[in-house]
């Protein structure tokens, strides 16, 4: 019987991004593929240690306990000896992690297609901006972020900047040429009409299914977290009503930093396309740089 990943949630992952390999990148980034090989065969017994989004693999996994609903595959720049290592500390922290695709140095971005993949995180940009470029939702993780809380282990927790990542940059252009007020006046006019898609619509859909469908002890809970403000909230809603989806919370925080405000919600990840809120909520939560839009131009 031919194995398939048909209806599953697909995460393609980077080694660097699922478990903290930044000593050992140090002497990648030296330009020693040789070296970095023989450290990681002479630690392959030595789990590494939990990486910026271990969290959001670990709990989406936990959606597995009936059925197979979520598949989680790495996607690495490593070479294949390091993927051992891989292997071996995903064993040691009991994440049934079976698939993965090691390129030793090549953009391995071009697997997310047979892999069908939901979401691709990735600490290479190159990559990341691939993916995005291919359709598929993607972001840059940011090493140095914060772990996420151990305060929820039974709920996945996710939250989504709004424009250039659920929606489109359609507003956005108009906030960066015109300003502020042009943006208020623009989408207080547009209220009723829906936003185009961003690039992580389709993961939202996909999650939003999943809660639709519980698995026995795991929730899933998400937030839209923006810098819009009244007026222009009400156009994101209504575009949200008008996909069918449903978010548990929404922060309109009108220009305020959102790190503080993702500290108290405590997500797995979060993601954003401007590098400003990234490293603001990094400090505070596991984040990830969505390169799209015109912001990344």
């Amino acid at each position: 019987m031919t194995a398939t990943l048909e209806g599953r949630l697909v995460v393609a992952i980077s080694s660097r991004a699922l478990f903290d390999f930044e000593e050992e990148n140090r002497v990648f980034e030296a330009g020693d593929d040789r070296a970095y090989m023989a450290l990681q065969m002479q630690r392959v017994e030595r789990p590494a240690r939990p990486g910026v989004a271990f969290s959001l693999v670990n709990k989406l996994l936990a959606f597995n306990a009936e059925r197979p609903r979520v598949e989680v595959v790495i996607l690495s720049r490593n070479d294949p000896v390091s993927g051992l290592r891989v292997f071996r500390s995903a064993q040691h922290f009991k994440l049934p992690v079976q698939r993965g695709v090691f390129t030793r140095g090549q953009p391995p971005w071009r697997y997310l297609r047979p892999l069908a993949a939901n979401l691709f995180l990735s600490t290479n940009e190159a990559d990341v901006r691939s993916a995005l470029a291919e359709g598929v939702p993607a972001a840059r993780v940011y090493p140095e972020s914060a772990r996420a809380s151990a305060a929820h282990p039974d709920e996945v927790r996710i939250a989504f900047d709004g424009d250039a990542v659920l929606f489109s940059d359609e507003a956005e252009r108009v906030y960066q040429a015109q300003g502020l007020d042009a943006f208020q006046s623009h989408e207080s006019e547009r209220a009723g009409t829906p936003l185009a898609p961003g690039p992580f619509k389709p993961l939202l859909e996909t999650l939003h299914r999943m809660q639709s469908e519980p698995a026995p002890g795991m929730r899933l809970r998400t937030a839209l977290v923006t810098a819009r403000s009244a007026p222009a909230h009400e156009r994101a809603i209504r575009t949200l009503l008008s996909w069918q989806i449903e978010v548990d919370e929404a922060m309109f925080l009108g220009g305020l930093p959102k790190g503080s405000f993702l500290r108290e919600f405590e997500p797995d990840f979060f993601f954003d396309d401007q590098t400003g809120h990234i490293e603001n909520a990094a400090a505070h939560v596991p984040a990830g740089h969505v390169a799209s839009g015109i912001s990344n131009l």
